[in-house]
């Protein structure tokens, strides 16, 4: 993508009313706009980040089996009432009478509304398990919106939904996607630690919270500190397989949010120099809530022994949206954000020093067509802005390698490669940066 063709709005003062990090540089990178309290436009930018985020979790929610549908953002609030849930939820749903005075609601979670699609069609245990799973978008009325997408009310989220006959087969759900929540979270270059949380609204007897560690965060959290060194599980992870140790690995150790913590229990488990009492981010939960809403919904299925049941339940989120900015509080410094190659919007940002040089305009198209050649996504500043302008850019930006061409290089047959995150410079001839920037 040529920068002179792109729409990339960079402000260059920090507005007033970003508080924490990720919101003021999404907003200085033109990644987002606000356009209500709590509501933002994705720009070009935001977009590209947003969708490989999502990308991330849709191919690991389908390599632990789950299954991809997609729901629609307005539910009737009698689906709610059948639960008990549309009184109960409280001021940040938002309620919507239609032109034929239909009470609806817009969507904070799906619960009710994936209980009634599987009520429909799903009447014998031999149909289960079942995980399905959607990304859509959700709205929450917070009193005090905050923090950008961190705490907004229009946000997207990932909801999957287990369907199981009885309660030990759907704690085998609740392992898979705690699993595959682990990998997600890497993938992206995350440190993620489930906690014992609060099942809040959603309800259930057994929840985790993933939780980023960082001073920004909204929760308190209490971890032992071997926590951050445990193994997460690869992509050859069999989930047909018993997952039992993977999750006594990484529930053994204490990890707790504020909400639950027991600290005579911190103090007894963990020694004092393991002690680790910080805030966090949550970026994704998981609940196993038992037939919550399948009892009162009347969500059967016919057992082995032929009895009709209640199936058992298990919720998992996590928020797609949300971790953009937590991915910008995880990776950032004083010039901008550090992008993790498998989230960045572009790989790499092709800077021409001299634009209207035919040396290097020439090797400026050369590099250009060689890396789009290779399918590597590359934004090239082809603007006649001054270098420094560029190179700070390309910083804010935080695109995860610069390739810097200008005619002091060229006349060495060479130009500059800076990686983002160590600050790295390298020079190299035109055709060995291709090489190096190309490779698998």
């Amino acid at each position: 993508m040529r920068l002179s063709r792109y729409f990339l709005p960079i402000l260059r003062e920090t507005p007033k009313e970003a508080e924490i990090v990720s919101h003021r540089l999404m907003l200085r990178a033109g990644m987002i706009r606000q356009e209500a309290s709590g509501i933002y436009a994705w720009l070009p930018l935001g977009l590209r980040v947003l969708q490989k985020v999502g990308q991330i979790v849709r191919e690991e929610m389908d390599r632990a089996g789950a299954i991809e549908l997609l729901m629609p953002t307005l539910q009737l609030a009698d689906l709610w009432r059948e639960t008990g849930r549309y009184e109960a939820y409280g001021p940040e749903m938002l309620r919507i009478v239609d032109r034929h005075k239909r009470e609806l609601l817009y969507g904070p979670t799906n619960e009710d509304m994936i209980t009634e699609i599987f009520r429909a069609y799903i009447r014998s245990y031999r149909d289960l398990p079942k995980i399905l799973y959607h990304i859509q978008w959700k709205f929450r009325d917070e009193q005090r919106p905050r923090f950008g997408v961190m705490r907004g009310r229009e946000f997207l989220m990932k909801d999957a939904y287990s369907f199981d006959v009885d309660e030990a087969s759907s704690r085998l759900s609740y392992n898979r996607m705690f699993v595959s929540y682990l990998r997600i979270f890497a993938r992206m270059g995350l440190r993620a630690i489930p906690m014992r949380a609060e099942t809040g609204p959603i309800g259930g007897d057994l929840s985790h919270e993933f939780i980023i560690l960082a001073q920004t965060g909204e929760s308190g959290v209490f971890c032992h500190a071997d926590v951050l060194n445990l193994p997460v599980p690869g992509e050859d992870i069999d989930y047909d397989a018993d997952l039992t140790p993977v999750i006594e690995a990484w529930t053994r150790l204490y990890a707790a949010t504020e909400d639950v913590h027991d600290a005579a229990r911190f103090e007894r488990e963990t020694p004092e120099d393991k002690r680790i009492h910080t805030r966090g981010i949550e970026v994704g939960q998981v609940f196993y809530f038992g037939d919550k809403y399948s009892k009162p919904m009347q969500a059967l299925i016919a057992g082995p022994d032929g009895v009709e049941r209640p199936f058992q339940g298990g919720s998992y989120g996590v928020g797609v949206s949300r971790l953009v900015g937590a991915l910008i509080e995880a990776n950032h410094d004083e010039a901008g954000i550090i992008w993790p190659e498998a989230v960045a919007p572009f790989r790499i940002g092709l800077a021409n020093l001299k634009v209207g040089d035919g040396a290097t305009d020439a090797a400026c198209a050369e590099l250009y067509a060689a890396f789009q050649k290779a399918g590597v996504d590359v934004l090239y500043d082809d603007t006649d802005e001054r270098p420094g302008a560029k190179f700070a850019k390309l910083d804010l930006i935080g695109l995860p390698y610069q390739v810097i061409v200008g005619p002091k290089g060229l006349a060495e047959g060479k130009v500059e490669v800076k990686t983002r995150a160590t600050g790295d410079r390298q020079s190299y001839p035109l055709a060995e940066a291709v090489a190096r920037l190309t490779e698998a």
